[in-house]
């Protein structure tokens, strides 16, 4: 049996935790744009991340890793990350890395652009811009 057989072929649920549903909400829902399916209140704000469903799950304690949990593609970087930066979200900066971009956005050796951001419970999201083949 392939491995590619064994979940290959089933739809990825992605996962975020919270300490604050509502923030959580107005976030996801009114600065990203993800359209809220489900509220499971107390347990999950459930929303389309178009096609994938992302649950963003209340738990009592949290303590934010510090890499990226969730990420999307994107086309145009810079203008979403001038738009996230109009709504209020604040870019993350890494020595080396993006701090010398006036947009935070680092280019990777594989041409891939990236920017990070966090969420209000502080989890890390990002933006990647990959090269055309």
């Amino acid at each position: 049996m392939a491995n590619d057989s064994i979940l290959g072929g089933s739809e990825l649920i992605a996962f975020a935790p919270t300490t604050d549903p509502t923030k959580a909400l107005t976030f996801y829902q009114d600065v990203l744009g993800l359209h809220l399916i489900a509220d499971e209140t107390p347990f999950a704000l459930v929303f389309d991340a178009n096609g994938t469903m992302l649950r963003v799950t209340t738990v009592q304690e949290h303590h934010p890793d510090p890499f990226t949990v969730l990420g999307w593609r994107v086309e145009n970087i810079r203008e979403r990350v001038e738009r996230l930066r109009a709504a209020g979200v604040d870019f993350l900066r890494f020595a080396g890395m993006n701090d010398d971009d006036p947009h935070g956005i680092w280019t990777a050796p594989s041409g891939a652009r990236i920017a990070w951001f966090t969420d209000p419970d502080g989890n890390v999201l990002s933006l990647t811009e990959f090269q055309a083949a």
